[in-house]
């Protein structure tokens, strides 16, 4: 059984930062692509970053590079998603998901996390 959990979300002011961490079980974390997403009410579903376990690739949505850092610790198989400088537009449910081919793309996510809420207010 493969299974990703979000965690880390909450409220958190303008300017200030949030650990989410993406908590995997029932596949090795080495050999799948681990990416963020989040999606606002009334938007498409955005994605954020992934690392890619094929090369070590990372790759981040412009309107987050610079201000979010992905990373992982294989040894508790997690992946988090460091949040600095959050506005209130980064409010949203984060989503972490896993793509078995170990690439970052689209069609390759086939495990989904339940989702965290980040909402960023003053």
């Amino acid at each position: 059984q493969l299974t990703l959990v979000e965690s880390g979300g909450g409220l958190v002011q303008p300017g200030g930062s949030l650990r989410l961490s993406c908590a995997t079980s029932g596949f090795t974390l080495n050999y799948y692509a681990i990416g963020w997403f989040r999606q606002a009410p009334g938007k498409e579903r955005e994605g954020l970053s992934c690392f890619s376990s094929s090369d070590g690739s990372v790759y981040y949505a412009d309107s987050v590079k610079g201000r979010f850092t992905i990373s992982r610790d294989n040894a508790k198989n997690t992946v988090y998603l460091q949040m600095n400088r959050l506005k209130p537009e980064d409010t949203a449910v984060y989503y972490c998901a896993a793509a078995p081919r170990r690439r970052c793309v689209d069609g390759f996510y086939d495990y989904w996390g339940q989702g965290t809420q980040v909402t960023v207010s003053s």
